[in-house]
């Protein structure tokens, strides 16, 4: 079968590709570790040039041997490649924005084979604390295409990770988001403070733990707030009533046991509304499992998780571009 377009989710520390067939099938993937921050050194010849830029050699790991099979294919990237860092930067576009305003924006980058790419910009909340995200608009674009007419109508679409995203959703278009950096201040907490002292890392998941930081979180003590209850991820283990191994479990779901409780709330003033929305969520799976479960004891009832969220909004996206055409048309 043809291929019809090449998606790269390149982000800082990895870089996805995706060869797409007719629908957005997905005809063939890789995975490889040529994040925007680690690219390749080793100079080689492309295309019959000498080249050590590290985003053309990354490129050419990636789908070289794609487009020596099929020349003329399209090219489409999402993520920290359209950073201030990246290859090309692809400015924000502000919210709210959906498909046909981020497909129209696209920032093109010719490589030394001569394909273009084509990179999608990120989005920009503008507010008196601005809020951006980039990457992550392509996943909740993805994630929509798979709803129901009007599913998205009482609806959060959650992305756990380093930064979390928490987007809300109107008609088909990003309107809002909130980002919460708990999974950074975790990796930052377990590896350069205290608390990491005592942890042991590589148990399996202590379920039991996890369950435990996060109704701390959410108790009379938690609402003092996040810095008032981490130190009870070292003071418990020091009173034996906290194992090693169950720590850094204990620490992963008090934070999110905080996130979500502070979530919760904003969620029901902005609603002015007791009732909660429902989550779909998107990204790891054994993270997204941690995350289902919080969600449950905050009072989320209803938790779905999106596939190939990524690819699917990447093949929107060049429909809407104009890169490939709908069979229907």
């Amino acid at each position: 079968m043809l291929a019809q377009l090449i998606a790269l989710d390149w982000g800082t520390t990895s870089l996805r590709a995706y060869k797409l067939g007719p629908d957005g099938q997905v005809l063939e993937q890789r995975s490889l570790s040529f994040g925007i921050m680690q690219l390749p050194k080793t100079a080689r010849v492309i295309h019959g040039r000498e080249c050590a830029d590290g985003f053309e050699l990354a490129f050419d790991e990636a789908c070289g041997d794609w487009l020596d099979a099929q020349p003329g294919l399209p090219v489409i990237a999402c993520g920290m490649v359209g950073s201030a860092q990246g290859w090309c930067e692809a400015a924000y576009r502000e919210t709210p924005a959906d498909v046909a305003d981020l497909g129209h924006s696209l920032q093109t980058v010719r490589s030394l084979r001569g394909v273009d790419v084509q990179i999608v910009p990120g989005v920009i909340q503008r507010s008196r604390l601005p809020n951006v995200m980039r990457g992550e608009e392509t996943q909740v674009l993805g994630a929509l295409q798979n709803l129901a007419p009007g599913a998205g109508g009482d609806l959060l679409i959650g992305l756990p990770g380093s930064h979390s995203k928490w987007v809300e959703v109107a008609g088909g278009c990003i309107t809002r988001f909130d980002t919460f950096m708990t999974g950074e201040v975790f990796a930052v907490l377990s590896e350069h403070s205290i608390l990491g002292r005592t942890q042991q890392h590589g148990a399996a998941f202590d379920g039991q733990a996890f369950d435990r930081g996060v109704q701390v979180a959410l108790s009379a003590e938690g609402q003092i707030g996040v810095l008032s209850t981490l130190f009870s991820a070292r003071s418990l283990g020091l009173t034996g009533e906290l194992g090693a191994a169950a720590q850094p479990d204990y620490l992963s779901g008090l934070l999110i046991g905080h996130e979500l409780a502070a979530l919760a709330q904003v969620q029901r003033q902005r609603r002015h509304s007791v009732h909660l929305p429902s989550i779909v969520l998107i990204g790891n799976g054994a993270l997204c499992a941690r995350y289902g479960r919080a969600l449950d004891a905050c009072g989320f009832a209803r938790v779905t998780l999106a596939e190939q969220a990524t690819e699917r909004g990447l093949w929107q996206l060049a429909l809407a571009a104009g890169l490939i055409v709908s069979p229907s048309r």
